[in-house]
């Protein structure tokens, strides 16, 4: 028989300090007005002396605590982020430590925003090679690392956070991962990209940090691309699985910003109650908000015994995925 691969626990954690849209009026040209009517974007939390893996931390504990479950049951850890505490060691490598276990297998992976249902599909195949898996995916990003706030067109977008879920086979009473769906396309990465340090953009000794070293992208553009790819690979999960929008009951897109939200619950054609909306209060956290969403759309009682949730995100690459979930 073949084995389901499910969801026992979920857990997410986000920084205690808040930067609200007042606090931005003093930092840039810009205004609460501004940001709320283009984004949905009220405030966003933000580090003060946390890094990736320390966010990744107090989500996992979260998710292991929901699954009854100890660090020393885990079987493999992924982390996806593009904002690691460091290139070598991996924020996987650093969260196991923290977690106080050895040998297990733990790596990150970097898919952007979409980088949460991209560890999902590797998770469930781990599932699938090892009768006894239980998988730590965490998304953990502190995005402002990466922000430039002298720009006022990005600096308003983003927060820092984390989400973690635990993956195992049937067994446990969990959410059944019925299936992922993932696609990229490289030639339009330069739409949205952070190029600084990395071996094509090198760091030299003494360099300062110029634009290249924070998140630079092509707004009105992504946002395009954004509502037709994440539209588009929900219909076809939904026609692979012989489903409908009717069948889902709850959708939680990649919360970028409300606006795209909107048109993607519009060319969907979902109601807006079955649309599940944080970033008002997060912003977008990129990896992170997928599964921050999905742990507090459980939390807020907005997910029952049952239901059926489409997930479905899109990120720089450009990358995009889908994943359903029955709870």
């Amino acid at each position: 028989m073949d084995r389901e691969t499910q969801i026992c626990g979920l857990g997410f954690y986000v920084p205690d300090k808040i930067l609200t849209n007042d606090d931005l009026e003093k930092l840039v040209d810009t205004s609460d007005e501004w940001i709320t009517t283009r984004t949905g974007i009220k405030k966003r939390h933000i580090v003060e002396d946390e890094a990736c893996s320390d966010l990744a931390l107090v989500a996992a504990q979260n998710a292991l605590q929901d699954a009854h479950l100890e660090p020393q049951d885990l079987t493999h850890i992924i982390t996806a982020t593009f904002t690691p505490d460091s290139y070598i060691p991996s924020a996987a490598c650093v969260l196991q430590k923290k977690l106080g276990i050895k040998d297990i297998p733990s790596c990150d992976i970097n898919a952007a925003c979409t980088g949460f249902i991209y560890a999902l599909d590797l998770a469930r195949g781990f599932c699938a090679l090892y009768a006894d898996a239980k998988v730590l995916v965490v998304a953990s990003e502190v995005v402002t690392s990466r922000v430039n706030f002298n720009d006022r067109s990005t600096c308003v977008l983003f927060g820092d956070g984390a989400g973690a879920v635990i993956l195992s086979n049937s067994g446990e009473d969990g959410a059944v991962l019925e299936d992922v769906l993932l696609k990229a396309d490289g030639s339009l990465g330069e739409l949205l990209t952070v190029k600084g340090g990395g071996s094509a953009y090198p760091l030299t000794f003494g360099q300062k940090a110029d634009e290249d070293f924070f998140v630079q992208m092509q707004g009105q553009t992504v946002f395009k691309h954004a509502v037709r790819s994440m539209s588009n690979i929900a219909l076809e999960i939904l026609k692979k699985n012989n489903l409908s929008v009717e069948d889902i009951n709850l959708l939680i897109p990649h919360q970028a910003n409300n606006r795209i939200i909107e048109a993607v619950g519009k060319k969907l054609e979902f109601p807006p109650e079955k649309i599940f909306v944080n970033v008002q209060d997060y912003g977008n956290t990129s990896a992170a908000s997928v599964p921050i969403a999905l742990a507090e759309a459980k939390q807020k009682g907005r997910i029952a015994p049952g239901d059926r949730v489409l997930l479905v995100a899109f990120g720089g690459g450009f990358t995009w995925g889908a994943a359903l979930v029955k709870f």
